[in-house]
């Protein structure tokens, strides 16, 4: 299994050149830097840590500086930890997003916009109360009432309104349509988690279903037009 990081840039959409179009999402992939290896003997799992774009040195305080200091690389705005038994690097080693390509299932996970304070109808999908014929319900949640003989307040996990989104979200088996090793990009057909600007991870699909096939087309270079 492979991963990188990205920054989702936002949405567009590219054709092949039979006329096929894909929406697709655009993750800048700039090359992720090994800051450190870790293993069974010294952390008791094996896994590796990278930075991801470049951050003044002020910026930083003393125990991050001392991490870029010790991998000999420059600081970064972003420290995450990768996994996969294809992930064998070592400290100062680039990943770059060419270790994809056009026709690879992948996995996406990032974190899913904020939406805020929002009731149940719109957390959960509740049904909307009746909208005519006097009725005062509309968005309500309900009765919060359980059963006489446990009757002792509201229930432990009971669906309500509170806090929506900015979760942690991951979505499976998407196409990569398309990659671009010069400018650092990666094309991955429908969307991602999160708004855009946000940090998210590739990684190889982990539970592609048997039987599904899916194929993506050369796509029409418009740089070469009128050669």
């Amino acid at each position: 299994m492979k991963s990188i990081l990205g920054r989702k840039m936002g949405m567009t959409q590219v054709f092949a050149a039979d006329g096929t179009m894909y929406p697709v999402t655009v993750i800048e992939v700039l090359p992720n830097v090994v800051t450190q290896v870790k293993t069974e003997e010294t952390d008791g799992y094996n896994a590796i840590q990278v930075g991801y774009e470049e951050k003044k040195e002020n910026r930083c305080n003393k125990a991050e500086l001392g991490i870029f200091k010790k991998a000999n690389t420059t600081p970064k705005y972003e420290l995450a930890e990768l996994q996969g038994d294809e992930m064998n690097y070592n400290v100062g080693d680039k990943i770059t997003c060419d270790i994809f390509k056009a026709g690879d299932i992948v996995d996406v996970t990032g974190v899913s916009k904020g939406k805020g304070f929002s009731g149940a109808i719109k957390r959960y999908g509740f049904k909307i109360g009746p909208k005519g014929h006097g009725s005062g319900y509309h968005r309500g949640s309900g009765s919060f009432a359980t059963n006489g003989r446990y009757n002792r307040g509201v229930m432990k996990g009971k669906k309500s309104a509170g806090h929506h989104g900015n979760k942690q979200a991951t979505i499976l088996n998407l196409l990569v349509v398309g990659v671009n090793p010069e400018q650092n990009a990666l094309l991955i057909k429908g969307a991602v988690p999160g708004p855009k600007k946000s940090i998210v991870t590739v990684r190889t699909a982990v539970k592609v279903q048997r039987g599904t096939k899916q194929e993506a087309k050369p796509l029409v270079d418009w740089t070469k037009k009128g050669e």
